[in-house]
Formats: C-alpha cells, structure tokens, sequence
C-alpha cells in the first residue's frame, strides 16, 4: 500500500457517506413532491389558479419519480475562500459558509431554502468544472471528479475512485476518469455526457436562448450529446419560455431516436416531443413513390415558389361584378372598382391565405359600415356580425378568393400539365415539369390520390401558406445535412418565433439533396446569419479509425477539415477474403468480437443483410434489429447505422455499401458513416476491391 492509498480511502468513505445522505434528501425530495401534490388540492384558490398548482406539483412529482436511477453526482469543486464567498452570493443554490459544491443531474437538498448537498450540472456557478484551468482556475481550488461503477444504480458502494485537479497551485492533467467514461462500452441506448463535457461543448450546452447554434461535427465529437444537454440546459435556465412554446428534438428516423430517448429523461427532463420531420409532417399515410428525378424536384426550394404561384392563382379579384349587401329592406352597393382594390391591398400583404381572405371580408363590411354610419350613425357589433354572415358577402369570398386545402392545391398542380405549366414558368425546366406531372391513369381527385413521401413536403408547404402552424420554443435538428431544402422550410416554420439547435456533419449527407454547404442550409431554416461552430477532436472514434476515415473524406465534395481524435487505443483490420466466403468470414469476426467487451454492430449493404443473418443464425449467434438498441449483438442496414455507436463494428463489403446507392446516389458519404460508427474496434471484411 502507498503512502497516499489510506488518505484516498478516508476520502472515498467520507464520499461514499456524502451521497448516502444525498440518496435519502433525494427520497424525502419525491416523498415530499407527492405530498405537496395531496395537500396543494386542498389549497383555497381560484379554479384557475387550483389548476394550475396542480399542474405544477403533479409535473414536478412525475419528474422526481421518472429520474432513471444512478449516481447522484460526478464532480466536486472546491472553491478558495474569496471566491466561495463570491459565488455564494451570486448563486441562490450556496450560502456564505459555502466553500465545496458536489455536482449532479439535478439539485438535492434537505429543504428548499437549505444550502444544497448537490448542485444541477446547468446552474451558472456549475460552469467552473468544464472551464477552469491551472492558467484561470476562476476561483476554484480543487476540482474532483468522481469514478462510478459501469451501469451503477446510484449505489454509494459503487463509487470506486476519485481523482483531484490542484487548479490553485497551478496543476492540471488530463482526467484517467474522463478517458474511462468515454471509452465505456457502448450497450445500450445513448447515455448523458454530463460528467465529460468539454470547454467547447459547453461554450455550445450554454450558449443563449435567442441563439441559434449551428455545429459541424466530425464523427465522435458529440455533436448530438451537446445538442440534446442543450435542450436540458435550456429547460433548465427558462422553463416557463420554453414550455410555453415547447421543445422539439427532430431525429433522421425512429431507429435512432429511440437511442437516444434516455438522454433527458437521465437529465431529470421529461415530456419533450421527439420525432421526424417526416412524423411531424404526415398528413396521409404514405402509399405512393416516386421516381428519383421526381423527388429531386419536389424537395427544390423552387417548388415552393411553384406552389405559391399556384395557390394565389385562385385568387380572381375580376371574377365578379359589384356586390349588393343586405341591410334589411335596403342593400348596400360596393362597385367592382372597390372590391377589386381591397382584394388587390390585400394580396399585397405578407399574410397566410386563410388570413387574407378574412380581411378582405373585413374590409368589405368596414366599406359598407362607414356609409351606413353616414347615413344612420353607429352600427352595434351584432350589425357587424350580421353583415360578415351576409350570403352575398360569403359568395363574393368564395368566387374571388376561395377556401381551399392544400390537397386541392397540390392536386390541381400534379394533375394539371396546363396548371403546372403556368405556376412553374421561369422556374423548372420542361424536363422538371413533366417529372412532377402524375402519370397517365393516376387519380386525379385529391381525394384518391396516392401521395408519396415528397408529396407531403408539398402539402406542408401550401399548408404553411394557409395558416402559420403552432410553433415551438426550440427545436433542435440532428443529421441536419440530410434535410431537403424544403424540409428545412418545414422546420423554419415551426420555429418561426424561437431558436434552433442545428447539428451535423456534411461529410455525412447521403440523402440525394444532403447539403454541401452550412450557409445554404441556415437560409432555408430562416437564419441565415447563424455562426457555424466547427468540432474536429473527437473522444469516441479512435485514432487509426478517424486516419482511415479521412482517406475516405478526402473523396467527398464537402469542404470539412480531417477529424482528428484523442484516442489512441482502438484496434482496425482490414480482412480481404474469397468471393462467396464473405458470410463465413463475418461470422468469425462476430466471434472474435464477442470474446471481448462490448456491443457488436454488424453493417452491410441492404440486400446483403438476409444472408448475413442466415450466416449468424445457422452459427447460433443471435443478432437484434437496429431497433434493438440494448442488444449485444446488430445487424443492421448501412442506411440506417447513422447517430448509432457500436464498441466493434464489423463493416461488410465496403464495394457493396457504395453500390447499394445507385450510380447518382451518394454512397462513398453512406460508407464514411459506416467506418465512423466504432468506438473500439473495426473490421472490415471484403472480397472486392476497398472504395479508399
């Protein structure tokens, strides 16, 4: 035993007991919610504010007894005299006596007033553990992180090490327990990164609320982490604002937002929406397809031009003669000349349809009232009423400016060469106009029609053009390169009053209209002028698996600088085999895997997959779907390993995975997500010659 091995085991007890006191305040902490929830029904108020109170004690309950179990805190600071007492005053969560702060998931204490035994991870004096450094240590003394055992349940007994950083005497070195937390083998969903938070992700995590954040991450410098401690971050420091308005965490596909549904719920934030851009936009159910020339069109920020165009054509101010209004035995006359000004100011105006054609309703009964009011004084709001109903004045609205659904509109486009033809001159070609046209003996009602997935960005287009859709508070977009033009116009949308968390890699873009470039993207989302905040090093790929990486990246039309990474302890073969024995040869690398720790990730191009799977069941290995993220062993599609992380990858084919995207697709970026899915090792087995 060393010298320095009985402190550091006085110092663990005294930790160990530290956090059993936190884990009985916790249990007080949800004891007390509930009770608070009982009794605040009895509380003499107004039935507003009854349920209101109610609410509020109910959610906060909910929280504290959906926090998945686990530690209760991963860092300790220890501040210098002066600075505690500085801190204490600045900070409602510290008092004067002040000077150690444990650091957790949420704030612990014994009563709300009383001094906290575990501060929240997002609170502003929190920030000291991810931004002090022996040359500004900003008053902090010691900086002690906290080393759990893996898939511990809060257990104090699990608290296995700690290690000390003397910021004051100027000593700093890279944290073994960090380093361990981030090599931890990858089973399971995605797991918080609160204990591991970097200076620059933390710069991203806190940056403000009328901020948008734009990030472009290389693979493994967890870009999608920050993203979603942001949303945590956020709730945190303006709940009302942000539950207002709401939060949306936009995901590329089920598959992965199910592996990372765990992140906030660990953050003690519940009840935020997670989904797709296709979810969020589903009108109907999807039971056409299209060509690939077809969707490329329909995805085209020109498209929604087209739409407009074809939306406004039925506008008709010349469609009718003057309009006589009903006033009892009398009529009000407005002429034509009349009518068609105010539909003209109207049209003029920056409004949804819906709304325009309300004012031009308005303003026609404002015409007629202000000659009444000449003639017989003022008119009562049942008048005005009376008016607006008038027949007359609805059959007007509905010969120059009609109610219309975004079906008709989108129908009536597709259906109609002539009506597609006029919307679209100056803007799509021939070649792009007859793509759009439904074929020879589709439906032409909208009612039978069958829509495609492209179809729906244009119904949501015209149905932004007619009413402004609810939005939210914020939004964050992972994989953001993959979104269309028009589905970024889908997302700006929803986001119109609130701020945007937009994540992603160019290198990564494999849809066919993935973005090339970050300034293209943010204008299509309405904030042109977002900084974009690049991240390189990454802590999840290691070392020699990013280098084969950026030979790859080197291929790729993007303008992203190489990835660098901090890890040199992962492992990466290349194992050439014959025609024909590919399957037997990801077998024995799947057993190879499985002697050591860890997830496996089997990836290979779509149609190889039934015989692959064919190969491990005849083996006796059993291999889970991608939507299966708590299964030792995956086998999954190329097209749908993107956000997924796996200890060992075994990617299958590489020639295959490049082919599989057709000879205009994308698929040397479809492979670069393949080899940046490792977090261990990597083995790639191929009979055909390697794409790098």
């Amino acid at each position: 035993m060393t010298a320095t091995e009985p402190a550091l085991q006085r110092a663990l007890d005294l930790e160990r007991a530290h956090h059993e006191h936190c884990r009985q305040a916790f249990a007080a902490m949800v004891d007390g919610a509930q009770e608070h929830v009982v009794t605040g029904e009895d509380v003499s108020a107004s039935g507003a504010d009854a349920e209101v109170l109610g609410y509020r004690l109910r959610s906060r309950a909910k929280e504290l007894r959906e926090l998945p179990e686990g530690p209760l805190f991963f860092g300790r600071l220890d501040f210098a005299e002066a600075e505690a007492e500085a801190e204490a005053e600045a900070e409602a969560e510290a008092d004067a006596d002040v000077r150690v702060l444990h650091l957790g998931r949420l704030r612990i204490s014994e009563q709300p007033a009383a001094p906290p035994l575990v501060v929240d991870w997002r609170a502003p004096v929190s920030r000291a553990f991810y931004q002090a450094t022996a040359g500004d240590p900003r008053g902090v003394a010691v900086r002690r992180r906290f080393g759990w055992a893996p898939g511990s349940r809060g257990d104090s007994a699990d608290l296995t090490g700690l290690e000390d950083e003397h910021l004051a005497r100027g000593e700093s070195r890279a944290s073994a327990i960090v380093a361990r937390e981030i090599e931890r083998p990858r089973v399971g969903p995605m797991r918080d990164i609160a204990a591991t938070i970097q200076p620059e992700q933390d710069d991203l995590v806190r940056a403000g609320l009328a901020d948008t954040v734009c990030v472009q991450g290389a693979p493994g410098t967890g870009k999608t982490a920050v993203g979603l401690h942001r949303a945590a971050y956020l709730l945190y420091t303006h709940p009302q604002r942000i539950r207002r308005g709401g939060m949306l965490i936009l995901g590329p596909n089920p598959t992965f937002l199910s592996y990372i549904a765990e992140v906030l719920p660990a953050l003690g934030e519940t009840g935020v929406r997670q989904s797709t851009v296709a979810r969020e936009i589903a009108r109907h159910p999807v039971t056409g397809t299209d060509g690939e020339r077809a969707a490329a069109v329909k995805h085209d920020a020109r498209t929604a031009e087209v739409l407009r165009r074809a939306l406004y054509a039925r506008v008709a101010p010349g469609a009718a003669g003057d309009l006589a209004v009903p006033d009892g035995s009398y009529r009000w006359r407005v002429p034509a000349e009349a009518l068609a000004r105010i539909v003209a100011e109207v049209r003029e105006q920056d409004t949804p349809y819906t709304v325009g054609r309300e004012r031009v309703r308005a303003r026609i009964v404002r015409y007629v009232q202000e000659r009444a009011e000449r003639r017989a004084g003022p008119r009562t709001p049942a008048w005005v009423r009376r008016l607006e109903r008038a027949r007359p004045v609805r059959a007007y609205l509905d010969a120059v400016w009609p109610r219309v659904r975004p079906e008709e509109v989108v129908a009536g486009l597709l259906g109609d060469p002539g009506a597609l033809d006029r919307a679209a001159d100056g803007l799509l070609d021939e070649d792009e106009r007859r793509a759009l046209v439904w074929p020879a003996g589709a439906p032409r009602s909208w009612r039978s029609a069958r829509w495609s997935a492209a179809d729906l960005v244009l119904l949501d287009e015209v149905a932004g053009l007619l009413d402004h859709p609810e939005g939210y508070g914020h939004i964050v977009v992972d994989e953001a390169q993959d979104l269309s033009p028009m589905e970024c116009r889908a997302v700006a949308r929803r986001c119109a009053f609130g701020s945007l968390t937009v994540l992603g890699d160019l290198a990564q873009g494999t849809t066919p209209w993935a973005a090339r470039s970050w300034p293209a993207t943010l204008a299509h989302l309405g904030r042109p002028d977002a900084p974009v905040t690049p991240l390189t090093t990454g802590f999840r790929v290691p070392r020699e698996i990013v280098g084969l990486a950026n030979r790859l990246l080197a291929r790729l039309d993007v303008d992203v600088p190489p990835a660098r990474s901090l890890r040199g302890d992962g492992e990466l073969t290349l194992r050439e085999t014959a025609p024909g024995a590919v399957p037997e040869a990801v077998v024995d690398a799947v057993r190879r895997a499985l002697a050591r720790e860890g997830s496996v990730g089997v990836v290979a191009a779509g149609p190889d997959v039934p015989a692959l799977r064919r190969a491990l069941d005849a083996a006796g290995i059993a291999a889970a779907g991608p939507q299966e993220p708590g299964a030792r062993v995956a086998l999954v599609p190329a097209d749908l390993v993107k956000g997924l992380e796996y200890d060992h990858v075994v990617a299958v084919e590489p020639a295959a995975i490049v082919a599989a995207e057709g000879p205009r697709g994308r698929g040397l970026h479809r492979l670069y997500v393949v080899l940046t899915r490792a977090v261990s090792r990597l083995d790639v087995v191929h009979a055909r010659g390697l794409p790098f």
